[in-house]
């Protein structure tokens, strides 16, 4: 007789710095079934490995590693593995500032989307939420969530890809100055696009567009360009990371890594 597979349930929780995000939700699990249940918020879920089945509105739904799984609010709906391995998953749980409540018909209708862009961006998004700190980029990356999310579920949008972004530049350029005056302290999406008088999802596109990066993208270069100085006059890791608004002295080297190759610390001690 077969040995009985152990049963896991591994789940971490928190909820970050970003508006929008209630809560996200990493977990793994074997034989845990969820009973019939709602949420006051949307849940924005993919599956990294196995699979999950579950009834929404009378109606039995699977996701598949390749699909992302939106649950509108206030629909009950359970789940359960659909392989003998169980499922890892990662969820975003959206209040209504993402995803209006004119959508949940849509989406019960249609919970299950396979876009392969779709999913590509929420996995970033999991990556930026686990990171302190990188709030900005987790924004950035969420408005373009939200974009697609209307785009693949407004009726009149389903069949076609939004249209090519209209060039920008002087709102490209203001954002641009804005950053520059807030490397240090840092600078919330939201509170760009309401100073600037724009859209979230216009301002991602007009900066990228213009400069050919993303802004979370350009504040980190412009941190780590001041990091650079402040390491070659000696100043230790950890107080460059304080003094150029990373997160932690581990946050400032995971960023100076990637655009400088070598860490602050090997940096800072090739100094003459």
């Amino acid at each position: 007789m077969a040995a009985r597979q152990s049963v896991t349930q591994e789940v971490t929780a928190w909820r970050p710095r970003v508006p929008g995000v209630t809560e996200v939700f990493h977990a793994r699990f074997t034989e845990y079934a969820y009973p019939m249940h709602v949420h006051d918020s949307w849940t924005l879920l993919i599956v990294d490995d196995g699979a999950v089945r579950y009834d929404l509105e009378r109606h039995e739904h699977g996701t598949p590693a390749d699909t992302v799984t939106l649950l509108p609010p206030h629909v009950p709906h359970n789940g359960s593995p659909a392989t003998a391995d169980g499922f890892r998953k990662r969820v975003v749980y959206l209040d209504e500032s993402v995803l209006g409540a004119g959508l949940i018909g849509p989406a019960v209708d249609g919970p299950d989307l396979r876009d392969p862009l779709l999913r590509q961006r929420v996995g970033l998004l999991h990556a930026a939420l686990v990171r302190p700190g990188d709030e900005l980029e987790a924004e950035s990356r969420l408005t373009l969530i939200g974009e697609r999310l209307r785009g693949l579920l407004r009726p009149r949008l389903t069949a076609r890809e939004p249209a090519a972004p209209v060039p920008d530049p002087a709102l490209a350029r203001a954002l641009r100055e804005l950053l520059d005056e807030r490397v240090a302290d840092g600078l919330a999406l939201a509170e760009a696009a309401r100073l600037l008088h724009a859209h979230p999802a216009h301002l991602v596109r007009a900066f990228s567009g213009a400069y050919g990066i993303a802004p979370h993208q350009y504040l980190m270069s412009r941190r780590v360009g001041r990091a650079r100085r402040l390491l070659l006059d000696g100043v230790p890791p950890g107080e460059t990371a304080t003094a150029t608004g990373f997160y932690d002295q581990a946050h400032l080297t995971r960023h100076f890594k990637r655009l400088v190759g070598v860490t602050p610390g090997r940096y800072r001690g090739s100094a003459r």
